[in-house]
């Protein structure tokens, strides 16, 4: 059994770990490393099998930062992969609960492999913040959570965002104590919105499965797209239908990288 299985959703990439006596205790420090892209394995999390009460398999996520998250699209989708391909379920359907709320899994295989996975992302939930005030510039936003926070901003045009600098500054406005993902959109027509995603504890990402479904709930209740909608990001396109109630499915691709064992170094580095 290998210490590590590194996958990737659209490019948005994640280590699960597999619990070892090698393993030292996953602090902050140590998730900062494992995830440095040029002193670790690199990635932009980690997902970490856990027990759980009500569900199939319990599953917690960390951000390359160290904090921990409540839900991720892209890492549950990863996880269920990693579960079926690893021999720890043979079943196609099955549940997975994160912090941000249980999530219904359902693998299509074509000719043995997973082809893409489903997951039942739960109810999109709304509040009522409508603009907030970034360094004088005022920006209309819908804040949302689908398990964990979202704050999203329909524009005209992708191109013409100041994304490095608003990215950061809204993911940590005062309007969000907990800090929030960020996602820009652009609503190409009724089927297809392209977005650019800030995210909370890692920065920019190539694509994220949570955001997809904030971003399709956020432009559904504006009325700007239809109920099935693809989102296209740098990473490529996620499917997200959404229903009249708020609830929220998407359906996307996971490849693995690698798997391996922490050499010596590594976790001498890790242990301090």
């Amino acid at each position: 059994m290998p210490e590590f299985v590194k996958s990737h959703g659209l490019g948005n990439d994640y280590i699960v770990l597999v619990p070892s006596s090698r393993m030292p205790t996953l602090s902050p420090r140590a998730i900062q490393l494992i995830c440095h892209r040029n002193y670790g394995v690199g990635s932009d999390g980690i997902l970490l099998r856990s027990e759980s009460q009500g569900a199939d398999f319990g599953l917690r996520i960390f951000n390359p930062d160290g904090s921990e998250a409540e839900k991720s699209g892209n890492g549950v989708r990863i996880f269920a992969k990693y579960l079926y391909d690893h021999g720890h379920t043979q079943s196609h359907v099955f549940t997975i609960e994160t912090p941000g709320g249980v999530v219904h899994a359902s693998l299509r295989l074509e000719h043995g492999r997973i082809a893409d996975i489903t997951a039942d992302m739960g109810k999109a939930t709304f509040d009522e913040l409508a603009m907030i005030d970034v360094e004088g510039q005022r920006l209309e936003v819908t804040s949302l959570s689908v398990g964990n926070p979202h704050c999203v901003i329909v524009v005209q045009d992708l191109g013409a965002v100041d994304f490095a600098r608003l990215g950061p500054r809204i993911e940590n406005h005062p309007a969000f104590p907990n800090r929030t993902n960020v996602q820009f959109a652009e609503v190409l027509s009724r089927n297809e919105v392209r977005i650019r995603i800030w995210e909370r504890g890692a920065g920019e990402t190539l694509a994220s499965g949570s955001s997809s479904c904030a971003v399709a709930a956020a432009c559904y209740r504006l009325g700007l797209i239809d109920s099935d909608v693809a989102i296209s990001m740098d990473g490529g396109k996620l499917q997200i239908r959404v229903a009249e109630d708020g609830e929220v499915w998407m359906t996307g691709p996971v490849e693995e990288v690698c798997s391996g064992d922490f050499s010596d170094d590594v976790l001498n580095r890790l242990r301090g």
